[in-house]
Parts: structure tokens; C-alpha cells; sequence
């Protein structure tokens, strides 16, 4: 498949960087307020770069392998980047997760959670979102609602780690309604842990199709690949 040219990958980002403005408005909400992850999967170190020459700090990840490559070849060009680990979370990867990452987004277990901990001691706190499952899939990650606070306390006792609040990835719908409600669903989620008195302050959620929902509700981090970088490349075979 053909790389993406500097020139659209910069109008890529801009439109999306508008999109979020007007939706932030449009709520009477601070554009400022909504931090832009940009998603990169499939995709390599050049187009990363090409974003980070424009002002984008936030990068995540969904697999390990794809990651610690592209966190390599831009750290000597792009210092101060942020990686965010936004993928289903195995054992067995916690500990390069624990030590290459800023943000993991996608924690719906205490013993992850207990692994990160011990796996990040000597360094800043690890950030952290816990994966809620607002749509009730079967087949999607995600802590049940009803299981979410006693989790939420339990790991923002944790050291080494700061429980910032909550992401989720409903299922796909059309209608901006359908879309808000999911939406919606978590934040009242994320102001109930701070009735409990949980400091948490992030909600991590919208992608490319719905972000402008997902920001209606007060998303703090909307997720977005295929509006920056195009349609995923996968390998023939």
C-alpha cells in the first residue's frame, strides 16, 4: 500500500483537530479540554513522525510489538512524546507496558493492575483508565458496571500508579443518539467514583466515526487512526 504523503497526513490532522474543536463548542466545552490520541496501528515510525513535527504528543498503541519500535525511532527526534497502551492486556506483556508507557487505558482486572504496580516501582506513576464494558458484548473487554467501583477503589490504592478515570469502546451504532448513550453511560459512571471520593478526571472515549459524541458527553481523550492515518494496513495472505 502506498505511505500517506506529509501533505495529507498534515490535512488529516487538521481536520480532525477541527472536528473536535467544533464539537467541543458546539457543547460549550473548551476545545483544549479534549486531548487528541492518535491511534496508529498497522502504521509505522514515518507517519508517527510526520504528526509529531505538527504539534501531536499523544500516541497510542493496541499491541506491544507493533509499539516498542515506533516508541524507539522517534525518541531521538521526538522527545517529551506520551505513549498510551489502549490494548487488550496480557501477563506476560505487563512489564514492558509498566516501563515504556505513560497512560494504559485498558485495565478491567485487579491482578493487571497488581502487575503494573509492582512492575513501574522506581519510576513516575503509571496513569491509568480502567476499560468499562458500557455495551454489555460478550466479546468486548471491560469491567461490568456494577463491579467498577469496588475495582476503582481497589487499584487506586495501588503505589505507583494514578487511577485517572475511564475508557470504554461501545459497540458501533449510526445514529448520533445511539451513539451519546454509551457516552453517557460513562460519565455518570466516572462522576460516581468521585462521589465515592476517587480523584479521577479523564474520560477516554470516541474514535474516528463517533468522536463528535463521545465529546457532546465530555470526553477528555478521544482514540482516532483511521481519520489521521487512513484505512489499516494489513499484511497480504
Amino acid at each position: 500500500m502506498t505511505a500517506i504523503s506529509e501533505t495529507d497526513q498534515t490535512s488529516r490532522l487538521d481536520d480532525v483537530r477541527a472536528r473536535i474543536a467544533a464539537a467541543a463548542r458546539a457543547a460549550g466545552r473548551d476545545p483544549a479540554a479534549v486531548r487528541l490520541l492518535a491511534v496508529s496501528k498497522t502504521f509505522g515510525a514515518p507517519e508517527l513522525a510526520a504528526l509529531a513535527a505538527r504539534g501531536q504528543r499523544d500516541f497510542g498503541e493496541n499491541y506491544l510489538q507493533e509499539a516498542l519500535p515506533k516508541i524507539d525511532a522517534l525518541a531521538a527526534d521526538h522527545p517529551g512524546l506520551c505513549w498510551h497502551f489502549i490494548g487488550p492486556l496480557q501477563s506476560n506483556k505487563t512489564r514492558d507496558i509498566a516501563a515504556r508507557f505513560d497512560w494504559v487505558h485498558s485495565v478491567d482486572r485487579l491482578s493487571v493492575a497488581q502487575r503494573l504496580s509492582r512492575q513501574r516501582e522506581g519510576r513516575a506513576p503509571l496513569q491509568l483508565c480502567l476499560q468499562v464494558n458500557v455495551s454489555g458484548e460478550t466479546s468486548k473487554s471491560g469491567v461490568d458496571a456494577a463491579q467498577l467501583p469496588a475495582l476503582a477503589l481497589a487499584v487506586a490504592a495501588l503505589p505507583n500508579l494514578r487511577l485517572r478515570g475511564l475508557m470504554c469502546i461501545p459497540a458501533p451504532q449510526g445514529d448520533p443518539a445511539a451513539q451519546r448513550a454509551p457516552f453517557a453511560r460513562l460519565r455518570v459512571l466516572l462522576q460516581q467514583l468521585r462521589d465515592l471520593g476517587l480523584d479521577v478526571d479523564t474520560l477516554s472515549m470516541g474514535m474516528s466515526a463517533d468522536l463528535e459524541a463521545a465529546v457532546a458527553e465530555g470526553a477528555t481523550i478521544v482514540r482516532v487512526g483511521s481519520a489521521l492515518f487512513g484505512a489499516r494496513r494489513y499484511a497480504d495472505g
